[in-house]
Order: structure tokens, then sequence, then C-alpha cells
């Protein structure tokens, strides 16, 4: 018969205890090697929002809002259409570049790419959406109660690839980019009455204000914690909107930016009482207008040339089928443009602005 001493069976257990820790930590090592290596804090961009950041969940729905064919893409990586609405790369995918992650933001829809490629950066865009479930009705794309469904989903197999644990924190320490707004008010509050019928301007604005705080109150009962989101552009100075004010000189339409500075002014007080409601969340607004409109008003300061009319086609109203290949006014040199379309930004354009978002408002994630 076996006797064992006390002492034995102590220094048993603590060896078993050592040994289960070793295989633990053997375990977790492998699982975060199956991230792949960025020099980054963050360890992922995730994005929502409409055409400013989709880079072509819309090419695998039944949309005619799509832009994977050329001119599209033509400055692109590899110089080929890929959804993106502009000639080359959006604006998420420099701010990508800024935090050292990776070059480009795949689409979550896109069947080349798979939860690997997905775990450092997704984006769920689409392309026509806003806030208001009516304004993805115009286009029949992705609404954006649907972005968040997908990022459940994704959130589902992150979990799979990494386990609980580490995907929990994976998600708490990625950054959570929304990009969104315009469309409610240019593709359906001035077009179509349902809305403006209905709500005066302000009422509107506040009716997408609620949607956004509730939006990002999801992302964070989902383990989101650090958020940014965007205000509106100075709309009222897109291609299309001063050729719809030719009467007046094609002067940008003063009363759409004003209503974008309002729509702005209301969503910052809203992330500071969200800053306040939610505990341990790191919330900013990334306000582009005003660097945007700068570079309207002074094109040369920033190397443009051209800040009134659009490259693709003759630049007044083309956008999507409208500019393609076909078209013969498109112009050579998309660099001396701040737009590529007539609602959209250049590959320069998107890259200026991405700068001085992280320099700025996402400074405080880096």
């Amino acid at each position: 018969m076996l006797f064992i001493t006390q002492n034995q069976r102590t220094w048993n257990e603590k060896n078993l205890n050592m040994a289960c820790k070793v295989v633990r930590l053997f375990l977790l090592i492998n699982l975060l090697l199956q991230i792949p290596k960025t020099s980054a804090v963050v360890p992922a961009i995730i994005v929502f929002g409409d055409s400013t950041v989709d880079p072509g969940n819309n090419n695998q729905i039944s949309t005619v809002l799509k832009s994977n064919f050329a001119p599209y893409g033509r400055d692109f990586l590899g110089g080929k259409p890929t959804g993106r609405f502009s000639n080359g790369r959006i604006a998420t995918d420099f701010i990508s570049e800024a935090f050292g992650i990776k070059p480009d933001i795949p689409a979550y829809l896109d069947p080349k790419y798979d939860i690997k490629d997905f775990a450092t950066g997704v984006s769920f865009a689409s392309a026509g959406t806003g806030y208001d479930n009516a304004t993805s009705d115009v286009l029949s794309v992705i609404p954006f109660w649907k972005e968040i469904e997908y990022y459940k989903e994704f959130q589902k197999k992150l979990r799979g690839y990494l386990g609980d644990d580490i995907a929990n924190h994976h998600l708490s320490e990625s950054l959570h980019l929304i990009s969104i707004g315009t469309n409610d008010f240019l593709e359906n509050y001035y077009i179509f009455p349902t809305r403006s019928s209905k709500y005066s301007v302000d009422e509107y604005q506040n009716f997408l204000i609620r949607i956004a705080s509730n939006f990002i109150r999801e992302l964070y009962n989902l383990g989101a914690r650090k958020i940014a989101i965007g205000g509106l552009p100075p709309m009222g100075c897109l291609p299309l909107e001063r050729t719809t004010n030719i009467f007046f000189g094609s002067e940008c339409i003063g009363a759409y930016n004003n209503v974008a500075i309002d729509f702005n002014k209301k969503l910052q007080g809203r992330v500071m009482g969200l800053k306040q409601e939610l505990r341990g969340v790191q919330l900013v607004q990334t306000n582009a207008y005003d660097k945007l409109l700068e570079m309207i008003q002074n094109p040369s300061q920033f190397g443009f040339e051209n800040a009134e009319t659009a490259c693709c086609g003759t630049g007044l109203f083309e956008m999507s089928y409208l500019c393609d290949k076909m078209n013969p006014f498109t112009c050579s040199d998309a660099n001396k443009y701040i737009f590529w379309d007539s609602f959209h930004p250049t590959e320069k354009t998107n890259a200026i602005l991405a700068d001085h978002v992280v320099r700025n408002a996402l400074a405080e994630f880096r």
C-alpha cells in the first residue's frame, strides 16, 4: 500500500495547478496567434453607415445603387472597382492604415473574405442607406437596423474563431465607426413628402438623433466601448446640389449647409449625454464639416483645381451607372478634383479628411 504524506499531496496539487495554468496560457497564446498581427492599439476598425464607408456590400444585394464597374476604383489598390464610391480608397481605409492595421477594410457581404479577414476590420455599410428606414427603402438598400444584425452575426463568428473571452476583449478594444445621415435629407426628406409632411426640419433632425442614440446604446450593450460617430458634411456644396442651384450661379445651397450645422450641434450634445449615461464608453464625434468646407472654399491650398464639379462625366449630376467607362467626359486626373462623382469625394479628398479626423477626433484612441 502506497502512503502519500501531506507535504507530497500539497506538492502534487501545486504542480497540478501550475500545469493547468501552463496549458491555459498555451491555449491563450495559440488563440491570440490566430489574429493577424498588427502594431495597433486598436485591433480592428468596425464600420457602419452609407456610401461614404461602403467598400462593396451593395454588390451583393438587389439595388441599382452600385459602383463595382469602371471607372470607379481605377486608382484603387490593383486598379479594380470594388464597390467603393470613389476612384480609389475611402476614408475608413485610410483610418485603418493610420492605426497600423491594414490598408483597406473589406465588405462583410463580400464572399472573398472570411472571419480571419474580418477580425482586423470589417464594414457593414450600405450605399444609399440612412438612419431612417424610409431612406433605405428609396433605393432598396440595407437598412441601418440590418447592419447591427450583421454585426451580431459577425460577433458570433468571431467568438467561434477566437473563443468568448478573447473575442469579447477584442470587440471592446476595437474602434466602431459610424458615418451616415446625408441621404436622410438629400435622398428622402427633401425629395419625398412622407417625412417632410410629418416633420419640420428641426423635428426630423431630432428623430434621426434619437435613432443614432439608440444605435450607440445597442453597440454598447453588445460590448463596444470605443465608438466614433460622424456628423453631416456641407451637403449643400455637393456637385449634384450645386447643379440644382443653377439659377443662382450654382453656388452651395446655404439652407442645406445650415441644416448640417444644426444637426451636428445636436449630435454633439447627444454624444456628451451618452458619455455620461454609458459607463466606461469612449465616444467621440468625428466632424469633418469644417475641413471639407475649407477645402471647397480654398481648393488650391490643398492642391486641387476644381471644387464645384466632379471628375466623373460632366461632373454635374453623374453617379453610379451614369458614371461609367462609356462617359467621354470623365477627367484624366482625379487628384485635381475634390469630388469623384456628383455625390462622393475623390481618394485624395478621402485621405485628407481621414488624416484630419485621425489627428483630432480619433487621437484619444491611438
